[in-house]
């Protein structure tokens, strides 16, 4: 009998009724009067006197307007390259003791963005409030015992000066405690080791010690990770390997188009928690089981502003125009697309993410990841969200029967005229005349603004089918393999004719 696990399963319990759901608009209002209290002293507040800020009558309402947006760029150059030059008291008091680096899907150099004390703690809060929701699952006592796997970046951070830098993962990781060091896998040896590939191949040598439970980290590079262990061990699925494993909680992206390709790998349905973890804080957690949505973290050191996705507040490297209209937690609508802003424990200051998202509960403030911004194409009228994108290869995947888990695309000119082109990751026989028909079918039918671009400047579409690994490759060849790195779903034109000569080069 799991006596353990029973224990510790009846305190997650105890824990998840002890602890009371404030209302959303009076949390988030306690969020950002501790984020203007504590930072007011700081270079940012007193430029944009957070002390007016906090005696207003409508504290959110004067902070929308005395600051403006920020995205990376702007808030790097103004503000946090001033700690990097030895600066205190910036943006947030004191200096931050990390920086996490974030190439995410876009560009080779990584960002650099501050993670303070402050952070850590909530980012570590939240995950315990992620472990207190697990009360809501049907999950036996023994699962509680098992180990889990933690598939993030290096946890081996770089010392720079007075701080270390990292991805957030290994960030996250290199600050557990110590009590559940026991559970957590790969361990500190393995988790140091720089190189994912080497990383990995240790993880498939050392597979069979361990009892894993669950996992953790980016879809993509798990299915790696997995294939790498059923190959390693010469079995036909990753349950030969870890029967007891019941639990996998993704990160940072919508897991609905791995899921096909994800579950191949799996010789039984496991349950799937969706979390929300990114370089800038940890943004929300999967709370029950009937659905995959997301309950944003209200009341833990994140301020949050929606701006509504139209495009005509967006520009077109991704920022947002200077006069686009921003709401409140109090204000938002379901089923409709956001532009997400933060503020947070970290010194980011309604700063643009890159993530839009869509709330599919108000009442329980639950939301999914619908896309990035720097992903909406719209070169010519068609207004095409990721979302849009990724229920359209869904569909490919359900029609024909095949597996589709990477794809990217383009707007590109053939004799002048504009067309999509796409490549998709697939090793499965449709032809690619017959995925295009599908697929332009598929969005016309699902998106007017689609339909009539295609019937007027957007002239054709093309598909090119590759083999799926060859995204991880051009990952590694332009970023890094593993840890919080994602493909781009959408290119401009110069990046896209790398993408083709990278493809050509490797097929060659």
């Amino acid at each position: 009998m799991a006596i353990v696990g029973s224990i510790i399963k009846k305190i997650i319990d105890l824990r998840d009724s002890i602890v009371s759901q404030p209302e959303a608009q009076e949390a988030q209002l306690e969020v950002l009067k501790k984020l203007l209290k504590k930072a007011k002293d700081t270079q940012f507040g007193k430029h944009y006197d957070f002390e007016a800020i906090l005696e207003a009558d409508n504290i959110p309402k004067m902070f929308a307007e005395k600051i403006p947006y920020f995205d990376y760029n702007k808030i790097n150059d103004e503000w946090w390259s001033k700690m990097h030059e030895g600066e205190e008291n910036v943006t947030w008091p004191g200096k931050p003791p990390y920086f996490a680096l974030s190439s995410g899907t876009t560009g080779k150099s990584s960002k650099r963005i501050p993670v303070t004390e402050d952070m850590v703690d909530a980012i570590r809060q939240t995950g315990i409030d992620q472990v207190g929701a697990l009360s809501n699952f049907d999950l036996p006592n023994d699962f509680f015992e098992k180990e889990i796997m933690m598939l993030g970046s290096s946890t081996d951070l770089q010392k720079e000066g007075d701080h270390e830098e990292g991805e957030i993962s290994g960030i996250s990781a290199s600050k557990i405690p110590f009590w559940f060091k026991g559970y957590y896998k790969p361990g500190d040896e393995i988790s140091k080791i720089p190189e994912w590939d080497d990383r990995v191949q240790r993880i498939a040598e050392n597979a069979k010690n361990w009892d894993i439970g669950a996992l953790s980290g980016i879809p993509s590079w798990l299915e790696l990770m997995m294939k790498k262990v059923i190959e390693y061990h010469k079995v036909d699925n990753i349950h030969e390997v870890w029967p007891n494993l019941q639990v996998y909680t993704s990160g940072g992206v919508a897991f609905e188009p791995y899921e096909k390709s994800f579950n191949a790998l799996l010789k039984q349905p496991i349950t799937i928690i969706d979390t929300y973890l990114a370089s800038e804080g940890f943004i929300a957690y999967q709370q029950r089981p009937e659905t995959h949505s997301m309950k944003l973290a209200l009341n833990n050191g994140i301020y949050f502003e929606f701006v509504p996705f139209k495009a005509e507040y967006i520009n077109q490297d991704g920022s947002i125009t200077k006069d686009a209209p921003v709401i409140t937690i109090s204000e938002v609508k379901e089923e409709e697309d956001y532009i997400l802003l933060i503020s947070t424990v970290s010194g980011a200051w309604r700063y643009l993410i890159g993530d839009t998202i869509k709330f599919t509960d108000v009442a329980l403030h639950e939301i999914k990841i619908t896309g990035r911004t720097k992903f909406f194409l719209n070169v010519v009228g068609s207004q095409l969200s990721v979302n849009k994108m990724n229920d359209a290869v869904q569909e490919l995947e359900e029609k024909f029967d095949i597996k589709i888990p990477e794809f990217t695309l383009a707007a590109v000119r053939i004799d002048g005229e504009f067309h999509h082109h796409w490549y998709l990751g697939t090793d499965g026989d449709t032809s690619e005349e017959e995925l295009t028909e599908a697929l332009d079918e598929s969005l016309k039918n699902a998106n007017k603004n689609y339909k009539v671009a295609r019937s007027k400047a957007l002239k054709g579409v093309k598909v090119t089918k590759v083999h799926p690994e060859i995204f991880p490759e051009w990952s590694a060849a332009n970023k890094k393999k593993g840890g919080q790195v994602k493909m781009e779903k959408v290119m401009d034109e110069e990046k896209f004719a790398k993408w083709e000569k990278f493809v050509k080069e490797q097929t060659a």
